[in-house]
């Protein structure tokens, strides 16, 4: 059997990492075992969906790297097959028109919640309605003997007694479909295989699996994931923090180490933490899903990113940083190469955005010097330790790290300074800050011209500040 899984998000929103992460264990399993992932988009509620939303999940889907073999579907491209597959159940009598008024359902509603009942639909329009009038709308037939079995993949057998089920609606009075009619024929249709989603559908399937035998369909496989909590036990939600795909994109995430921190929610390999793409695919097994909920810790997923950005090679990371950079209103080209930059700030660094804005000052100049950092190192007399150093700096042949690095060496020596005294107003004097790469390095992705023109500001700054 070729396997077929799918993702199918309604797009009334962003991509959520609840959804990212169903859509990251669909596209697991299809490249475990050879086979197709498929994107739907379920657009059917016209009044919530957008086509913002649908770029928002297809931006998504692209940055953190899930190809789809096949789509994107929409269904509302496909109104006219559920209509078909309506008329169908309706001929087969496996469905059937309902002329009940909201207002009866209500009554009907409220009546059972006073009985202590389940609510449900009693059935009143099953066999027929006699004087038919007003609205209606079409209910699938359930039956009403035997149970559905579900050999869930995560959560193992679960048995719905047929009786607990009542006749739901696949049709409005406005003829359009609702859900469980539209996710059946679109599993129907599109020939998947494994149903993987979050646990909240639980409560549909035993419904959706009616409809497909009454259409005699191939019974897909299912596996409900639980869902992911915050940090207070609750569903996760915006005021937990970020939960659009693409905010951690803003934050300054890897795509890769998001990716890494979902598969890890609700499932694992032994003690193993950092997992490439490669190594999930092999070792992806939805049976080894945890049944329970997970709770999302960013702390966990700072700490991934950091191992990333440190580990990673550096010409992916600056792809990624050099879109933080044009967020600030900087282009990359206009200093060291991002990738060496990389290499500078990743010890440090344990975020992108943090990367881009401890670096800005590669790239263009400062404003104004750190408060602090001015107040400590720019003190009487480090006009003319930098004046020695731009003496120095001028004479030398080859700018590289070196070389630079026994420039400052040598004037400690030569000015008896400690070293401390030295290289941290230099580093104020270049960064416009007191902390930054090892001073050599610093000053090698500077380039000359950036750092000459930067000493002589700060020995004006000194002088100016000395003479006021």
């Amino acid at each position: 059997m070729s396997i077929r899984t799918r993702f199918a998000p309604s797009p009334t929103g962003y991509l959520h990492v609840g959804g990212a992460r169903t859509a990251l264990f669909s596209w697991l399993y299809a490249r475990k075992h050879g086979g197709k992932f498929i994107l739907r988009i379920e657009d059917t509620d016209l009044e919530r969906s957008s086509q913002e939303s649908v770029n928002a999940i297809l931006e998504g889907m692209t940055w953190l790297g899930l190809e789809y073999d096949e789509g994107p579907f929409y269904q509302t491209h496909r109104f006219d097959r559920y209509k078909e597959v309506i008329q169908q159940l309706l001929a087969q009598g496996d469905a059937y028109y309902c002329y009940c008024s909201r207002e009866e359902l209500e009554a009907l509603r409220e009546q059972q919640m006073a009985n202590k009942e389940k609510p449900r639909y009693n059935g009143k329009c099953r066999h027929g309605v006699e004087n038919p009038q007003g609205e209606r709308v079409v209910r699938f037939k359930n039956p009403e003997q035997g149970e559905v079995i579900i050999d869930d993949l995560v959560k193992g057998r679960i048995v719905v007694a047929n009786k607990e089920l009542d006749d739901l609606i696949i049709a409005r009075s406005d003829g359009t479909p609702t859900y469980n009619l539209t996710v059946v024929v679109d599993d129907m249709d599109m020939g998947v295989t494994h149903v993987i989603r979050g646990d909240d559908h639980v409560n549909n399937t035993p419904r959706q699996i009616n409809i497909l035998k009454a259409l005699g369909a191939q019974l897909p496989v299912y596996a409900h994931v639980p869902m992911i909590l915050g940090s207070d036990g609750a569903r996760l939600s915006k005021r937990h923090g970020a939960v659009s795909v693409m905010q951690y994109r803003n934050d300054g995430y890897l795509p890769e180490a998001l990716l890494n921190y979902l598969v890890r929610l609700g499932w694992s390999h032994g003690d193993q933490e950092l997992f490439s793409l490669e190594e999930m695919v092999a070792l992806f097994e939805l049976e080894k899903v945890n049944v329970s909920a997970s709770t999302f810790n960013t702390e966990k997923l700072v700490w991934l990113n950091h191992q990333y950005i440190m580990n990673g090679d550096p010409a992916h990371v600056a792809r990624h940083l050099a879109w933080h950079m044009g967020e600030r209103g900087i282009d990359p080209t206009s200093g060291p190469a991002l990738a060496d930059v990389v290499k500078a700030q990743r010890e440090r660094c344990k975020t992108l955005v943090d990367m881009a804005a401890e670096s800005e000052y590669f790239y263009k100049e400062f404003d104004a010097y750190e408060e602090k950092a001015a107040k400590k190192n720019f003190k009487a007399g480090v006009d003319d330790v930098l004046q020695h150093l731009l003496v120095q700096f001028c004479a030398i042949g080859e700018w590289e790290a070196s070389g630079l690095h026994q420039v400052v060496l040598d004037s400690a020596e030569q000015l008896q300074l400690n070293l401390g005294k030295v290289a941290q107003p230099l580093r104020v004097a270049v960064c416009g800050s007191g902390v930054s790469p090892a001073i050599d390095l610093t000053l090698a992705l500077l380039g000359r011209e950036k750092t000459l023109h930067r000493i002589e500001r700060a020995i004006r700054y000194i002088k100016n500040v000395e003479n006021s």
